[in-house]
């Protein structure tokens, strides 16, 4: 395993373990609403807090882009490094005790995804990646599906909740969408969805309005994993845009197809 990978593993374990211990009393939390539907628990920041000072530890002048915290740096943001944190993805799930949320953590160098690790503290799952090295679930490399044919495949997908005024585009591509494919899943954590497109549980994954924490490890999981992974033009700008789109190969083009004529220009 890539040292970095094995720090980045070592947090979102650590982390993993922190939303266990709440998880047994998610009633006694304190819930805060960031916006809209959007919530923050205390056990997201500890979370955090907890995958931070284990990278800053190992990695001090390391710039730091995470959910809860936002931006910092070690070195006033001049890191060749960016670790792209979500604490706790999926935490309306998690407040409500349905057990569908992931720890997402993610390494750029350069401008390039080079390591990615996603974990599942409900199921203790460890997807990781590191570029040019395969896809893993504990430890058992993973590939995408060999799906071929778009009306046989199952896709996931995130409804708009945060900001609503993509609905009425998504409505229409989640229309079409059922129309031509075999069904579609909505389980509330992306970056375990986009996860379970590079172990071949889903054949692809497209959603509006996300942030780079939501996508960027499992971005890396997908590539590393034998899929595609774009914005709604097949393009590489899906963690500036919110707005990707992935799959094996051949599911992922005709997804695009699908898209293409529906997304806002």
């Amino acid at each position: 395993m890539h040292p970095m990978l094995g720090i980045a593993v070592r947090a979102a374990r650590r982390a993993g373990a922190i939303i266990n211990r709440a998880a047994r009393d998610v009633e006694l939390l304190q819930v805060t609403r960031k916006r809209h539907n959007d919530f923050v628990t205390e056990v997201d920041k500890a979370a955090e807090r907890a995958v931070i000072e284990i990278l800053h530890r190992a990695y001090p002048d390391h710039a730091i882009l995470a959910e809860e915290s936002g931006a910092s740096a070690g070195n006033a943001g001049e890191s060749e490094y960016t670790w792209i944190i979500d604490p706790l993805d999926g935490t309306t799930n998690f407040i409500h005790g349905f057990p569908q949320y992931a720890v997402s953590v993610a390494l750029r160098h350069k401008g390039l995804l080079a390591q990615a690790v996603i974990y599942d503290p409900t199921s203790n799952e460890l997807f990781t990646a590191t570029r040019g090295r395969g896809a893993y679930l504990n430890e058992r490399r993973i590939r995408v599906s060999k799906r071929a044919q778009l009306n046989e495949a199952l896709l996931g997908t995130g409804f708009p909740f945060r900001d609503l005024h993509s609905l009425d585009e998504y409505l229409a591509m989640f229309r079409e969408f059922t129309l031509r494919t075999a069904g579609q899943r909505r389980a509330g954590a992306a970056a375990l969805d986009i996860a379970y497109v590079a172990a071949g549980r889903l054949d692809g994954f497209w959603e509006i309005g996300l942030s780079p924490w939501d996508m960027a490890a499992g971005a890396l999981l997908v590539q590393e994993a034998g899929g595609l992974v774009g914005d709604f033009r097949g393009d590489s700008g899906y963690l500036d845009s919110g707005r990707i789109v992935c799959g094996n190969p051949k599911i992922f083009a005709q997804m695009l197809r699908v898209i293409g004529p529906l997304a806002a220009q």
